[in-house]
C-alpha cells in the first residue's frame, strides 16, 4: 500500500452524507449532548507512569506516540506503522513446505519434523518483526514532579503539568503524518534529545516470542544522530535496503516556550515490498511538512486537527448507567481512532505503539489472522467507522497476488488462501501452523467483507471486491476439501485454534466445527452475494450459475459435532473439557451468525449449551480477550447481565491502568492463570463490539432495540449506530423501555424494527413509508435519505 501524503490529507474531506443528514435532523440534542465522550472519560493520572505500557498513547493510524516517565526524563516513544523488518522466515520456504507433506507427516505419525521446519523458525529467529522507531526525551530535572498526566479524548491531546508550572501539550495530527509538542514555563536550554533503539550490543533476551526477543539479534548497524541548531535527525538501516528516519524540529516560543514536531520516514525497496516505495512522489514529505507546519504554529495545526475528531465522535454515542463500562467503551472507541485509518496499514497486535522496553514487540507485533485481526474490526460496523475499516480490507486486497502465491505455493492448488500470521505485505511466517497456515484464514477474513457489505449497501464494493473475494475463497475450499464415503465434504486434516497448541493431537481427521463453519459461511456467502449480483445485473446468467454451484456445493458438508447435552464441541473426536481463551469451536454461533437465538427453540437450547459449558470449564486459561467476545456472545444469547459481568471483568481485571489490554489478569482475583502482561489490542476493541450488540443488534434480518441490556439498566441511549442495510438507528429507553427512536436510510431500503409494546406514534416522516403493526413491530421503506421519528 501506498502511503500517499495527497490521499492521506484529504481522507476526511470527501462529502459525508451521513453526518449531513444528521446535521439536518437536528436530531436527540440534548440525548447527544448527554452521550458525547466528557471529561469523566479522559485518561487522568496523579503523575506520568513509569512503564511504557501504562503510557498516554496518541496515534493517527501511520503513526503513534507514548508518553511516559522514564528515570528522570520525560519520554516520548514514537512509532510508524510500516516500520517492518521483513526478511523472509530462516528456514521457513524449504521444498517440503505444502500441505500435501504435512498432511502425509501426520498420517505417519511423525511430526516432530514438521515442528523443526515450520514452528521453531518463529520462536528462534528475530525476524521478520515489527520494529519500534525512537524516543523523544527531555529531562525533567528541573522540572520537579509531574503532578498531573491527562490525555482528553475528545480533543486527542495529552497534557502534563509538572510542580515548577511548567506544562506539556502534545498532539499526533489526526490527518497529517506528523506529532507535535508544546512546553510552557521552561528554561531557555531546554530541548529534546533523540534516542535510537538499541540494535547493537550484548544480546541478553533471545528466542522469547511473547516477552520479546532482544533488538540487538536484528543486526542492524547502529544508527546515525545528526544534531543542528533546533533540529535532530536520527538515520537507521534495516534489512534489505529498508530505512527509516526521524526527524524533529522546535523553535522557541518567548522567553519560556517551546514548540515542535516531529515525523517518521520510511523507505521501502521496491523491488522487495510491494506498494510501499519512500514516500509519494507528489505533495510534501514528511519532514517538509513539518518544518512548514512548525512555521504556522501549534495552535493552528490543532484546529484541523480537532476537526478530524469532531467527525470521528459525531459519528456514534452512548450512554450506560455503568460508568466503569460506558468510560471503557469511549477509551476503545478513541484507540480505535488512533489506530485506524483507511489510507494506512491495518491494525496489527499493537498498531502504532510498539513496545519501547529494547526489545522486540509481543509475537513480533506481527498481523495475526487466526483471531486478532478479526476482532480488532469487530466495532468498526455498528459503531458507524466504516471509512477506517476499510483500511484492513484495502491491505488485504493489495496484498492477494502474495496470498494467491501462498496458496499455490503450499496448498498446490488455485483460488485464495491467507496465512494466519503475516508480515506486513501479507507473506508467511510460520509458527504452530495448524493455525498460521490453517486453509479457512481467508473465509475468516472474507466475514469482514461481508460485513463492510451488510452494513454499508455499496453494490459497487460488492461486485468489485466483496464478492470477488468470496468467489476465489470458495473456489479454493472447494479444490483442498475431499468427499468421504458418505458423500459429505472434508479437509483432508482440520485444527482449531489454538487447541493442543502445535502438537501433533492439534490435528484432527474430521473436520473441526472452526474449520467447517468458516467453510459453511464462506460458500453460503458467495452464493447470497452471487444471487444478489445475479437481481442487480438483471438476471446475469453468469451470477445465476455461480449462485447454484456454491449453493451445491454448501449442502455437501457434515453438520456440526455437538456433545449429548447439544452443546458445540470442538471435533468430533474432542468435546469441550478443557478451558481454552479461545473460543474457536462456537464461531458458527458468533460471530458468523450460522446459527442464531432468532432460528428457535433448537438454536437457543444449543447456543444454552455452549455457553453453559464455557461457564461449567470456566476462565482459568482465558486471556482478556476471552471475556470480551463472552460479552459479544451472551449478548447475542439476549443475557444483558452475563455479557456486563464479561465486560466489567475485562476492563477492571485485563487492562492496564491506560487501559491497554494486556492479556493476562491483573486483578489478583483469579480471573485467569495468565498473569502475564503482553499489550494487544484485539480484546480491547472486541469489547467495545459487546457493548454495542447489549444496545443495538440486526444479524437476524431485523432490528432489535436493546435486546441485551440488565434489567437495572432502566435508563440508556445511543446515537449514530448503524444497523445491516445501511440504516442509522438513535434510540433512547427510559423507565425500562424504548421511548423514542429515530431511523435514517442511507441507502433505498426495507427495514423491520422490533418495538415491542407500547402506543408508537409517528412524530417525524420523511422519504419513507412507516407502518406500525399492532403486534409492536415497524416496517420501513425508505429511499435514500429518508428517516422516521417515533415516540411514546
Amino acid at each position: 500500500m501506498e502511503i500517499d501524503l495527497v490521499l492521506f490529507n484529504r481522507l476526511q474531506m470527501r462529502k459525508n452524507v451521513q453526518l449531513l443528514w444528521l446535521m439536518a435532523a437536528q436530531v436527540l440534542v440534548v440525548m447527544a449532548a448527554q452521550a458525547q465522550p466528557g471529561k469523566q472519560h479522559n485518561l487522568k493520572f496523579d503523575s506520568l507512569n513509569r512503564r511504557w505500557d501504562e503510557a498516554i498513547p496518541l496515534g493517527n493510524g501511520l503513526i503513534g506516540a507514548l508518553i511516559w516517565q522514564k528515570e528522570d526524563r520525560l519520554r516520548i516513544s514514537l512509532d510508524r506503522a510500516d516500520l517492518w523488518d521483513q526478511r523472509p522466515m530462516k528456514g521457513l520456504h524449504r521444498k517440503e513446505f505444502s500441505y500435501q507433506w504435512v498432511f502425509e507427516q501426520v498420517v505417519q505419525q511423525d511430526y516432530a519434523p514438521v515442528q523443526k521446519y515450520f514452528d521453531h523458525p518463529y520462536d528462534r529467529e528475530p525476524a521478520p518483526t515489527k520494529i519500534p522507531g525512537g524516543a523523544l526525551e527531555f529531562s525533567t530535572t528541573a522540572l520537579g514532579v509531574s503532578n498531573s498526566a491527562e490525555l482528553d479524548i475528545v480533543r486527542a491531546e495529552s497534557t502534563i503539568k509538572w510542580a515548577s508550572g511548567a506544562k506539556l501539550r502534545s498532539f499526533v495530527h489526526a490527518r497529517l503524518p506528523v506529532g507535535y509538542f508544546q512546553f510552557e514555563h521552561v528554561g531557555p536550554d531546554f530541548e529534546p534529545e533523540l534516542v535510537a533503539p538499541r540494535y547493537q550490543g550484548a544480546v541478553s533476551n533471545a528466542g522469547d516470542p511473547v516477552g520479546g526477543d532482544d533488538l540487538a539479534r536484528l543486526g542492524y548497524p547502529q544508527g546515525v544522530v545528526s544534531k543542528k541548531q533546533n533540529s535532530v535527525l536520527y538515520e537507521q538501516e534495516g534489512w534489505g535496503g529498508f530505512r527509516y528516519r526521524i526527524y524533529v524540529t522546535w523553535k522557541r516560543k518567548g522567553r519560556r516556550g517551546m514548540e515542535g514536531v516531529w515525523a517518521i520516514e520510511t523507505v521501502h525497496p521496491d523491488s522487495k515490498q510491494k506498494g510501499y516505495r519512500s514516500e509519494p512522489e507528489k505533495g510534501s514529505t514528511p519532514f517538509q511538512l513539518a518544518d512548514s507546519l512548525l512555521k504556522a504554529g501549534y495552535v493552528k495545526a490543532l484546529e484541523t486537527h480537532l476537526n478530524w475528531w469532531k467527525n470521528f465522535w459525531s459519528r456514534s454515542m452512548l450512554r450506560v448507567p455503568d460508568t466503569v463500562i460506558e468510560k471503557q467503551w469511549y477509551l476503545e472507541q478513541y484507540k480505535f481512532g488512533s489506530a485506524a485509518r483507511e489510507n494506512a496499514p491495518p491494525i496489527s497486535l499493537q498498531a502504532v505503539w510498539t513496545a519501547d522496553n529494547g526489545r522486540i514487540p509481543p509475537w513480533k507485533g506481527d498481523y495475526h489472522h487466526d483471531l486478532n485481526t478479526q476482532l480488532s474490526y469487530w466495532p468498526s460496523y455498528t459503531a458507524n467507522h466504516l471509512d477506517e475499516a476499510m483500511g484492513y480490507l484495502n491491505h488485504l486486497d493489495e496484498n492477494k497476488t502474495n496470498f494467491q502465491r501462498y496458496t499455490k505455493l503450499y496448498f498446490g492448488v488455485d483460488g485464495l488462501a491467507v496465512p494466519g500470521v503475516t508480515t506486513l505485505d501479507g507473506t508467511e511466517m510460520g509458527g504452530w501452523i495448524q493455525y498460521s497456515l490453517s486453509p479457512t484464514v481467508s473465509a475468516w477474513l472474507a466475514h469482514h467483507y461481508y460485513l463492510q457489505w451488510e452494513y454499508g449497501r455499496d453494490i459497487e464494493f460488492l461486485r468489485s471486491r466483496a464478492y470477488p473475494w468470496l468467489r476465489d475463497v470458495a473456489r479454493f475450499i472447494e479444490a483442498i476439501t475431499v468427499i468421504n464415503e458418505k458423500g459429505e465434504r472434508h479437509l483432508p486434516i482440520s485444527s482449531s485454534p489454538e487447541i493442543n497448541d502445535n502438537a501433533l493431537s492439534a490435528w484432527f481427521r474430521q473436520t473441526s466445527n472452526y474449520d467447517l463453519a468458516l467453510m459453511k459461511f464462506a460458500i453460503k456467502t458467495a452464493a447470497g452475494m452471487a444471487g444478489e449480483l445475479q437481481k442487480i445485473e438483471s438476471g446475469s446468467a453468469e451470477y445465476g450459475a455461480a449462485a447454484e454451484h456454491w449453493d451445491s456445493i454448501g449442502r455437501s458438508f457434515p453438520d456440526y459435532a455437538v456433545t449429548t447435552e447439544k452443546g458445540l464441541q470442538f471435533s468430533r473426536t474432542l468435546p469441550y473439557t478443557k478451558s481454552h481463551r479461545h473460543f474457536s469451536h462456537l464461531l458458527a454461533i458468533h460471530p458468523l451468525g450460522l446459527i442464531k437465538w432468532e432460528d428457535g427453540t433448537a438454536a437457543q437450547q444449543l447456543i444454552r449449551q455452549t455457553i453453559a459449558d464455557l461457564d461449567r470449564v470456566g476462565p482459568d486459561q482465558w486471556c482478556g480477550y476471552s471475556y470480551s467476545w463472552l460479552a459479544n456472545l451472551k449478548a447475542w444469547a439476549k443475557d444483558g447481565k452475563g455479557a456486563a459481568d464479561a465486560l466489567k471483568t475485562f476492563a477492571t481485571a485485563f487492562c492496564s491502568i491506560n487501559s491497554f489490554h494486556v492479556n493476562g489478569d491483573q486483578s489478583g482475583k483469579g480471573y485467569s492463570s495468565f498473569t502475564y502482561r503482553p499489550f494487544t489490542l484485539e480484546g480491547n476493541f472486541a469489547y467495545a463490539a459487546g457493548l454495542q450488540d447489549m444496545l443495538l443488534q440486526s444479524q437476524a434480518g431485523f432490528i432489535e432495540l436493546f435486546p441485551a441490556v440488565p434489567e437495572e439498566w432502566l435508563t440508556c441511549s445511543f446515537s449514530g449506530f448503524r444497523a445491516r442495510g445501511a440504516f442509522l438507528v438513535d434510540a433512547e429507553r427510559s423507565g425500562g423501555k424504548l421511548v423514542r427512536l429515530i431511523v435514517r436510510a442511507e441507502k433505498d431500503g426495507e427495514a423491520r424494527v422490533k418495538l415491542g409494546a407500547g402506543n408508537w406514534k409517528i412524530k417525524q416522516q420523511k422519504s419513507c413509508d412507516a407502518d406500525l403493526s399492532d403486534a409492536g413491530w415497524l416496517t420501513l421503506r425508505s429511499k435514500a435519505g429518508g428517516r422516521v421519528e417515533l415516540t411514546l
